[in-house]
């Protein structure tokens, strides 16, 4: 069967539904999501059926960090819906769903030159250039700051005209009418939303509606320890097995390719006999490039095997290998110039010639390792092509599509699908490209996954880094009175510019981007105390690998440098790592309750006496964390008994998502802490199949206590938290249990 956007509703289906508009929006602009017979639009986000049910627009990618509740959430809570008769439905990219404050993070990438003009969460020039371009990605946690105000606004007018029209039923003021539980309610009168649909649509939607005065939001005392009442709408779906991912789509007459990638490097496709396929069953099909072959026939499993019979042979320049990587990086941090990224103070002068301390850091490339591997659907017909994919920047894919293939935008079909975790690799689209090239060739529907060789292989790591950190301290008590950071690293976020926003191939990104400074890559790297005088340096090094975003971000090891080197501070200085850490806070309050709780709720003892406990705190934007780890080396490795975490993430919308992000964060952050890695010989990762990436087991996850404090300041992202705070934490607690410092990740390899 074809698979359409109704087959792919998150929840409860919407039919027959009144469509509500958010207020801001031009009455004048298309529909993104057009409504069927029987249905009344009057914008982008809201549904409501006949029955009642509530549908809202989703326009970021659902990869398991639970947008697809968060956003309905915030919907039923500003409309009085019944949580039970919610849905909500993939949106195609489109510029009412516009991710300003993302446009203004990522100014940098899209308009490198005059990039200050358009940053912050509601620049004009950020709002214009994504609603224009269509600017929907989903990245760096901005999906509340991007949407809640415009679906709160949305609800609020949707609950206004519904108020209407049952006031004008029962011949009262709608001020005596009040939403709840999806009924419109007046004393002992209600009436459901389902039987006012009509009559409201009728209603020109206000200008400004009235907003409730509180936003969604659930704490711990107020739920009377019960689980949050909006239980994820994906969660069903995802037990049961019906949850559609990349992979599941199935078209009629549709064939199945498999892809053979050549080593990274300069690489290009430079023979293969075709008559080893000869016999094989499938029907199989060659489809060449450049860098890569794809075979194509009845079902995957032919697919791929007749790329093994086929074993094409690549001619490669510039081959990636692990050596010139670690010489490259060593060279690059001891000697290259530096590129001043962020100052406070004067670090040079109040440094002096003497340092008191001097410590190296080094982190290797790191892979996604997500379960479900890159996997598109494309179907090329009548001048168009349809694409069934899972992207966190869809209007970037079909550009990229589009330019491959020759075509306008408008003929490049979106379907959007959720990922089976991603951790950012989504953000690329080199397999929509290729699907869609592949498509062209056979004339059929196509559906090509990459194999979990090939995702290795093709898929862009984490960049590897080294850092030197310098700091002088006081004689007396250790504080800190200048520190510098030297950090080589790959221009990993310009790379990723030229690939999302200028549709720049891998290696032609990389050249372009060598070279230059980059504050993408040294995020984070800004210790959260108040030092009077610190440095930031980056140093940009040409490796030989891509390189990709991972969550995280450059926080995931420039919180495991600083954290690290906090820790040996302290230690250097006899102090007790806690409150070396507290009486450098400053004006930070939140970052020190944090503290403060951890130690709590770990029974922080100092990590004296090898205990195995360690101790990390950061800070990403508005969000704080502060772990303490107890670990221990073992005949296996690293081994992580207890992780204690305190968190700040400001409001939280729904408790049960920020305890899974925050969890799921400090999981993923283990893996890349005692695994995750991978070196390359001759353009091939070491690493092909998930089992060698000493990734956390079920048998292997430790207890986790995650403490959350109430706050007032607005939502912050709790996904990438976790993943920066775990690995120092780790790190230091083998320094307790051990007295051994590991200042590598992954933490395999002892430093001193």
């Amino acid at each position: 069967m074809q698979i359409n956007r109704r087959q792919v509703l998150i929840g409860t289906a919407a039919t027959g539904a009144l469509v509500v508009a958010y207020a801001l929006t031009p009455r004048h602009a298309p529909l993104p999501l057009e409504p069927d017979e029987g249905e009344f639009a009057f914008g982008p986000w809201i549904k409501i059926d006949k029955r009642g049910m509530v549908s809202v627009a989703l326009p970021q990618l659902e990869m398991g960090q639970g947008i697809s509740t968060l956003l309905p959430q915030i919907a039923a809570v500003e409309l009085g819906a019944d949580w039970r008769q919610i849905a909500a439905e993939p949106a195609p990219p489109n510029g009412a769903y516009a991710n300003v404050p993302l446009a203004g993070k990522w100014a940098p990438l899209w308009m490198p030159a005059l990039a200050g003009l358009a940053e912050g969460e509601d620049n004009p020039i950020a709002r214009d250039y994504a609603q224009s371009n269509r600017f929907t990605a989903t990245a760096e946690g901005t999906s509340l700051a991007a949407y809640e105000m415009p679906v709160r606004i949305a609800a609020a007018a949707a609950r206004e005209v519904l108020a209407r029209a049952a006031a004008k039923r029962w011949d009262v003021a709608p001020t005596e009418c009040r939403l709840a539980d999806g009924f419109v309610i007046n004393g002992n009168r209600r009436l459901p939303f389902g039987e006012l649909v009509e009559e409201a649509a009728a209603i020109r939607l206000p200008k400004a509606p009235v907003l409730r005065p509180q936003p969604a939001q659930e704490w711990l005392h107020d739920m009377g320890g019960k689980r949050t009442r909006f239980p994820r709408l994906d969660g069903p779906a995802k037990v049961t097995g019906a949850m559609l991912y990349a992979a599941d789509v199935r078209l009629p007459g549709m064939v199945y390719a498999a892809v053979a990638h050549g080593p990274v490097g300069d690489t290009k496709l430079a023979a293969w006999d075709k008559h080893r396929i000869a016999g094989l069953s499938g029907n199989v099909r060659l489809v060449s490039a450049q860098g890569w072959i794809a075979a194509v026939a009845s079902n995957w499993w032919a697919a791929n095997r007749a790329l093994e019979v086929l074993a094409p042979r690549f001619a490669v320049r510039d081959a990636a290998e692990i050596e010139t990587i670690t010489s490259a990086l060593d060279k690059a941090v001891r000697k290259e110039t530096t590129h001043r990224i962020a100052t406070v103070g004067d670090p040079e002068n109040a440094m002096g010639d003497k340092p008191s301390l001097v410590r190296r850091y080094d982190v290797a490339p790191a892979l996604h390792a997500s379960v479900e591997t890159a996997s598109c659907t494309a179907w090329m017909h009548d001048g168009k092509i349809e694409l069934w994919v899972a992207s966190q920047a869809p209007e970037q894919t079909r550009r990229a599509v589009a330019k491959a293939l020759k075509l306008r935008v408008h003929e490049v079909l979106i379907y959007p699908i959720s990922a089976g975790g991603s951790f950012d690799a989504r953000l690329d689209h080199g397999h929509a490209i290729e699907a869609a090239l592949i498509a062209r060739e056979v004339g059929r529907p196509v559906q090509l996954t990459w194999s979990r060789w090939q995702e290795h292989l093709a898929s862009l790591p984490r960049p590897p880094a080294a850092a030197i950190l310098w700091a002088k301290t006081a004689q007396q008590g250790g504080q800190i009175m200048a520190m510098r950071s030297r950090i080589a690293a790959p221009s990993a976020g310009h790379e990723f510019g030229q690939r999302l926003f200028e549709l720049e191939p891998s290696h032609e990104a990389m050249r372009v981007s060598a070279g230059k400074a980059d504050p993408m890559v040294v995020a984070g790297a800004l210790p959260p105390y108040a030092l009077p005088h610190v440095a930031v340096d980056h140093v940009p090094v040409e490796v030989g690998v891509p390189a990709g975003r991972m969550r995280g971000q450059a926080h995931g090891y420039t919180a495991f440098f600083t954290e690290c080197f906090i820790d040996e501070l302290a230690h250097a200085a006899h102090r007790e790592p806690l409150s070396y850490r507290m009486e450098m806070l400053g004006n930070d309050a939140r970052l020190g309750q944090c503290l403060q709780r951890v130690s709590t709720l770990a029974q922080w003892n100092g990590g004296n006496d090898a205990s195995g406990q360690g101790l990390a705190c950061h800070r990403i934007d508005e969000g704080r964390i502060a772990v303490i780890v107890t670990a221990r080396r073992d005949i296996d490795g690293v081994k992580v008994d207890r992780i204690a975490a305190a968190v700040d993430i400001g409001r939280i919308v729904n408790h049960d998502i920020a305890r899974q992000q925050i969890e799921g964060g400090l999981i993923f952050g283990l893996g890349l802490a005692t695994g995750s890695a991978t070196g390359y010989g001759e353009g091939q990762p070491f690493v092909g199949r998930l089992s060698g990436l000493g990734l956390p087991l079920l048998a292997t996850t430790p207890a986790i206590d995650i403490v959350f404090i109430e706050s007032d300041a607005p939502p912050a992202d709790p996904g990438e938290l976790g993943v920066a705070a775990i690995a120092p934490a780790i790190a230091n607690a083998l320094f307790s249990a051990t007295g051994t410092r590991f200042r590598r990740l992954p933490l395999i390899e002892e430093s001193e």
